[in-house]
């Protein structure tokens, strides 16, 4: 008797079970994949990425077009700084033909911008660090502690965001002048933490949420204190938020001219810069001394340059730092 052999159709298959068969392959054989139309996922992924290309170069050029509207307005502001008079109005997009330093000389010294620059560094510093310390603490509280009344004071803070400063000058007035608080560094400092407090607390209860639980735990399980814990643990942690809130404090703080105006009425010597520089350009009446107004707008600009120079990776850090937990 001679052994079955197979078909000549069949010669060279892996024999299996049924199931494998009906599946495509043999025991020891896989399945073979379908094969995708031709064209069609390379067609798509050619129209995302070009898509993608398309919405890059828009909001490339956007960025662009929105950083020269705001940057050659300071460039020609600086630039015009170091002009004469009629080199601003002859050539107002040139550069200079040589260095005027005497307009800031003149700014600094006859406008009396020293004394204003001293104000305002007086104020601003005092209610910066008001600001941020008491800020900090009662942000801290809020996110960090439950207890009754918690929202309702969350939603406060987050509602005086809203309330505009001018529908308050009138009763502002009439307290800070029944308080004797008018014309004085200090009744200033007070109405800046007011006025800087809602957005602060905002801001740094969600940034102190994102936060870890489990190193403030070990620290009071350590014997430390709730005060404790606060400046010394989880303060420092919060170092990127607190740059961050401190600058818009400082950018908004330093810019502030409504206030001043309203509560600063009767006692030169307690003018901050904003108002030296309007009292500036009143002055010139006639005259036009433009260049020294540019020297003493850059004055006043530099602060606040400086200061974004300075931290600018901090409060780039500081607003991405809640994005991801």
């Amino acid at each position: 008797m001679t052994a079955q052999t197979d078909p000549p159709e069949l010669q060279g298959v892996t024999k299996g079970s049924p199931q494998d068969l009906a599946q495509g392959g043999g025991t020891g054989g896989a399945a073979p994949e379908p094969l995708a139309p031709a064209g069609r996922g390379t067609g798509r992924g050619r129209k995302g990425s070009s898509e993608g290309g398309v919405l890059n170069v828009f909001s490339h050029g956007v960025l662009v077009i929105w950083g020269v509207l705001v940057t050659m307005p300071l460039l020609w502001a600086v630039v015009s700084s170091f002009k004469d008079d009629s080199e601003i109005f002859g050539s107002p997009w040139g550069l200079p033909s040589a260095l005027h330093f005497e307009n800031w000389v003149r700014a600094w010294e006859k406008a009396n911008m020293a004394q204003y620059f001293g104000n305002s560094l007086i104020v601003v510093g005092g209610s910066l660090i008001g600001t941020m310390l008491l800020g900090s603490m009662a942000a801290y509280v809020l996110a960090r502690f439950e207890f009754p009344g918690n929202r309702f004071i969350y939603f406060l803070f987050v509602g005086g965001m809203g309330f505009p400063v001018i529908l308050a000058l009138v009763p502002l007035f009439f307290v800070m002048k029944n308080m004797a608080l008018l014309d004085t560094y200090h009744g200033l400092i007070l109405v800046y933490i007011a006025y800087s407090l809602p957005f602060t607390v905002f801001f740094l209860s969600g940034f102190f949420r994102t936060l870890p639980s489990s190193v403030a735990e070990a620290a009071l399980i350590d014997g430390a204190s709730h005060a404790r814990t606060f400046f010394q643990v989880m303060l420092p942690m919060a170092k990127p938020g607190l740059i961050s809130v401190g600058i818009f404090n400082f950018l908004g703080q330093w810019n502030q001219y409504l206030l001043p105006t309203v509560l600063n009425v009767g006692d030169p010597d307690k003018k901050v810069l904003t108002q030296g520089l309007v009292a500036l350009a009143v002055s010139q009446g006639y005259k036009g001394d433009w260049s020294g107004l540019f020297a003493g707008l850059t004055i006043a600009m530099l602060p606040v340059l400086a200061a974004y120079i300075v931290f600018q990776r901090q409060v780039v850090a500081g607003l991405t730092a809640g994005a991801v937990k």
